[in-house]
């Protein structure tokens, strides 16, 4: 497919449905696509969309995938050229969540947001010479067609792994990497999304978060050193703490398995922490700082300075004389709308070419004045990141990791 000249349209459903032939879909034909798609490999997955697109009374379908780094949607057919996430119609698609029309040669493309429950993977284009409710909702229907079917077969696929990669990865991000969950999970009543830098050369840090019922576990680990080991320390640190979780342990509990998995496994080694712990129905907040830096609390577009500071603890991992009797839990209760924001230092402490630290403040003022805009949290971090990395002209000297979550009970 072609793309001409974009003039763009932003659009919601189309008022009026068309009605005639057209509209007919060969329900066996589709039938025979859905079936076909559980068995077929990723690399025909291009061809795929398009059969499927047709039968749907839609001309063709090319599905984008964006990259680590969210810079670059990049085709799944590889004859295509990427398009850049922040100056293009696909690229709004993917930033909002919201379908874009675009002009075409001789019709009109249907820029829709691929999405997996609260992650953003991409972008569909659809082509069609012309947009009603009936071919809106039928692409909205492909695109989450899509999403499914690509979001369970990247799993085991190094091919869809290696079309959102524009660089060498090195083996401690690679381990790491394999570990890590969605950077975007959520539901209803709250949402939980990070990013981490370098992308292809992270090592020490890592984050976590899960979803037990209406318990959202959200994790953030700083390791020693910046090589394998790192790596291996908060590899094994997530993978203490999900076995804990996932054999119904309490948020203390938690953290002392991790500390005994070091412990025993790495015994050099050790790692700085936040373990959280949110229950979506009632907003009430309990957590576990082990030699980190605090989370923050943002409510009604301010930081409220302290509201979670804690004694300091000792790290996780540390063996003998040095390991704490016992973790201290403490607990907070949230307002509706409230953000937790955590993270590294080397958030803060990133430099740019004259020496001056990004800083605390600059890093919250960021935050606040992108979600006032109206972004969501996947955003304000993806635009964060951005600018941390253009602070520091691409060259971090530490890993970068942030995770902020957000409490939104469905009615307040």
């Amino acid at each position: 497919m072609k793309l001409g000249t974009e003039g763009v349209i932003h659009v919601s459903d189309p008022p009026h449905a068309s009605s005639g032939p057209d509209t007919a879909v060969d329900e066996n034909r589709l039938e025979e696509l859905i079936i076909e798609a559980q068995t077929a490999l990723p690399v025909e997955l291009p061809a795929l969309a398009n059969r499927c697109a047709s039968v749907l009374g839609l001309d063709s379908a090319l599905i984008y995938l964006v990259d680590l780094q969210q810079q670059l949607l990049i085709p799944l057919d590889e004859a295509l050229e990427p398009l850049p996430v922040d100056r293009s119609s696909a690229g709004w698609a993917y930033r909002t969540v919201s379908p874009r029309v675009a002009e075409a040669d001789d019709g009109l493309i249907l820029w829709m947001p691929l999405v997996d429950g609260a992650e953003r993977l991409g972008v569909v284009a659809v082509r069609t010479a012309s947009l009603d409710k009936v071919r809106m909702r039928r692409s909205r229907m492909l695109a989450h067609l899509f999403a499914m079917l690509i979001t369970s077969k990247r799993a085991y696929s190094d091919w869809l792994a290696a079309r959102t990669r524009t660089a060498t990865m090195r083996l401690p991000a690679e381990m790491l990497r394999a570990f890590l969950p969605p950077c975007t999970i959520g539901s209803s009543r709250c949402v939980s999304t990070a990013v981490l830098e370098p992308a292809y050369d992270i090592a020490g840090d890592a984050f976590d978060h899960s979803v037990v019922k209406n318990i959202l576990h959200t994790v953030i680990l700083d390791a020693m050193g910046h090589d394998l080991a790192a790596g291996l320390t908060t590899s094994v640190a997530m993978a203490a703490a999900r076995n804990a979780r996932r054999g119904g342990a309490d948020l203390a509990d938690v953290v002392g398995s991790v500390d005994q998995a070091l412990a025993q496994w790495l015994p050099d080694y050790f790692c700085t922490g936040v373990l959280c712990r949110l229950d979506a129905e009632t907003g009430v907040l309990r957590w576990v700082n082990c030699g980190h830096p605090p989370p923050l609390l943002i409510r009604d577009e301010r930081v409220l300075a302290l509201a979670l500071d804690s004694p300091p603890q000792p790290p996780i991992g540390l063996a003998g004389p040095l390991a704490p009797a016992a973790r201290q839990v403490h607990e907070a209760t949230l307002e509706p709308g409230d953000c937790v924001l955590l993270y590294t230092d080397g958030v803060v402490e990133a430099r740019d070419a004259d020496g001056a630290e990004f800083g605390l403040d600059r890093f919250t003022d960021f935050i606040i004045r992108s979600s006032s805009a109206g972004q969501r949290p996947a955003e304000v971090l993806r635009l964060l990141i951005h600018a941390i990395l253009d602070y520091q002209c691409n060259q971090l000297r530490d890993d970068v990791t942030i995770l902020l979550f957000e409490w939104r009970p469905q009615h307040w």
